[in-house]
């Protein structure tokens, strides 16, 4: 077996197509082109490069963005009030504040995010949603990692999803998608005692630990899909993910390259989660 590979980045580039389609045909009928603000503080390169990007993808499909970049000897208040005012800003449909913010800033900041325009999906209030299988705006990766899987019929009523890593940004939010979508769910973590014994059960694998070959090709169950999240730079410059790609497409009937697989999902559905926070803002606005 030789598993097919999930191209992540044709899947965005047709979503794309669908999202500018639809900002189209809202903005012909008078509604508000939506709006997402972006907060960057600091100079980390890798932040400026995905700052960068998720503009350049906001301009493409007809999103307006605004860009607001601070020190990154900002206070935590004065970058809360930043927040509170772009919360009050009616053209500003999603906020996005690039993480990770400098270590002398409260993290409690995120909470300061009106919910309603919490495009990341890292808000209590939508987390909380996720958990109740009540969605509103989802965390991105999650949410396009789901999208990835749908559009190549998975499935997962009965299916055991194996996740390697608990973050709060993929781990733990992939694990409610699962959950929601029916799938029997196990989460291992920097403290799970052999790895392999668990992986080598998943029928649905998601690597999201940031540790490069972390995940053996010969843990992988014949016929799995395998989601390679991480993204890890070596040395020579090159970009590997956390599973042994070579050995793990041998067992996998699925498997996402990287790069090329997830990354293009997450700031796809970053465009979707804004457009879908201008869209449910229309249907409580007074007519």
């Amino acid at each position: 077996m030789v598993a097919q590979l999930i191209d992540g980045k044709a899947l965005a580039i047709k979503l794309r197509r669908e999202i500018a389609n639809t900002i189209d045909k809202r903005v012909a009928q008078g509604l508000s082109r939506p709006g997402l603000a972006v907060i960057l503080v600091g100079e980390d390169p890798a932040s400026l490069i995905y700052v960068r990007n998720k503009r350049l993808a906001c301009d493409e499909v007809g999103i307006q963005s605004s860009y607001y970049h601070l020190p990154a000897t900002v206070t935590t208040m004065e970058l809360m009030n930043v927040i509170q005012r772009v919360n009050e800003e009616k053209t500003v449909h999603g906020i996005l504040l690039q993480l990770p913010l400098p270590s002398h800033i409260d993290d409690d900041v995120l909470e300061l995010i009106d919910p309603k325009k919490d495009v990341d999906g890292f808000h209590p209030y939508n987390l909380g949603r996720l958990a109740q299988r009540r969605p509103l705006l989802r965390p991105c990766t999650p949410y396009g990692i789901m999208k990835m899987l749908d559009s190549m019929g998975q499935q997962y009523k009965g299916k055991h999803a194996v996740i390697v890593g608990a973050s709060n940004i993929v781990g733990r939010p992939m694990a409610l998608e699962l959950l929601m979508a029916g799938s029997t769910v196990t989460v291992c973590h920097r403290f799970t005692a052999d790895l392999g014994s668990f992986v080598s059960q998943g029928d649905i694998v998601v690597a999201a630990a940031g540790r490069p070959g972390l995940v053996k090709g010969e843990w992988i169950k014949p016929g799995a899909t395998v989601i390679d999240v991480a993204m890890n730079r070596l040395e020579n410059g090159s970009i590997i993910g956390d599973v042994e790609f070579i050995k793990a497409k041998e067992n996998a009937a699925w498997i996402t390259p990287v790069p090329g697989g997830v990354g293009p999902m997450t700031v796809v559905m970053l465009l979707q989660n804004t457009l879908s926070a201008a869209i449910s803002r229309d249907s409580v606005l007074p007519t």
